[in-house]
């Protein structure tokens, strides 16, 4: 293991895309347990860049911990929408706009993404949404910061109007708000997820890279959602078009792998799906 970490990326320098990054969710149960080994592990896998989450009441401690081990958070996920929280029975405010983006910018993020609103049933739940989104905007812009919002399969798999409810949204969206579309989720949503980021156009600024076998919507049943049953596979090795989708997205910045779950070994699996991105980038630049 090298005893010194590269410098972790300028959020301003340019560099080819999209930059590959790793939703530091899928590891989180390791970062719980050490956060620094977690880091080296992933900085010796090669990754440069992560998408951070939960970071508002720990931002100083992450953003140590990441120049330690020479990595960037360019994107983070944060609550902007939904004013509480509630997991396994306990409920807590969200925090404010003025704290999350003051988090954010210490993290020297570009881009803030709301990861998840679940009630996408009717036109009049779309619109509000927008509209949240479209205030979270501008008050991130005082913060030098834009705004977006992260896709599931219920985006997708409700419509409004005749189109998905994603694009309907999308449509609503003050220029400035951008999407990250989870290419898997939009797959397995139902639509095809090439022709879908092709509709939305630059727009899209960042892409969520996961792939695994064709499985249905788990969200349209009223079972509990099980990722472990998902089956989910290192990027290339499943049903999923993503080479397809990143070639419809040219203006994507950030290509962030994830896992809902995972059976085996996280960091192999995470290091399978970097290789497949780093053949890709190499593949296209070859042909440019």
């Amino acid at each position: 293991m090298p005893t010194t970490r590269p410098e972790a990326p300028s959020p301003h320098a340019r560099v080819p895309h999209p930059a590959t990054s790793l939703q530091l969710y899928s590891v989180n149960s390791h970062l719980e347990a050490d956060l620094d080994g977690t880091l080296a592990r992933l900085s010796d896998i090669g990754l440069r860049n992560v998408e951070a989450f939960a970071f508002v009441d720990r931002a100083d401690e992450l953003a140590a911990a990441f120049t330690r081990h020479g990595i960037a958070a360019p994107t983070g996920h944060a609550m902007l929408v939904a004013k509480e929280d509630t997991r396994e029975g306990v409920t807590t405010p969200v925090p404010s706009h003025a704290e999350t983006f003051a988090a954010a910018k210490t993290l020297g993020m570009e881009y803030v993404i709301d990861p998840a609103v679940f009630d996408w049933s009717t036109r009049e739940a779309v619109e509000e949404t927008a509209a949240a989104l479209n205030e979270a905007a501008k008050v991130a812009a005082d913060h030098g910061l834009r705004v977006g919002y992260h896709n599931h399969a219920w985006e997708l798999s409700n419509s409004i109007d005749g189109v998905s409810a994603l694009e309907y949204f999308a449509g609503l969206l003050d220029d400035e708000v951008v999407l990250e579309v989870d290419v898997y989720w939009a797959h397995i949503g139902g639509v095809d997820a090439p022709e879908l980021l092709r509709r939305l156009g630059d727009r899209v600024k960042a892409l969520h890279i996961k792939d695994g076998p064709q499985v249905d919507n788990p969200f349209v049943t009223d079972a509990p959602f099980e990722p472990a049953g998902l089956g989910q596979l290192p990027a290339g090795q499943g049903s999923i078009p993503l080479a397809a989708a990143l070639e419809a997205t040219p203006s994507a910045e950030f290509a962030v792998i994830e896992f809902d779950h995972f059976a085996g070994d996280i960091f192999g699996a995470i290091a399978e799906s970097f290789t497949y991105l780093q053949r890709f980038q190499q593949q296209q630049e070859q042909g440019a």
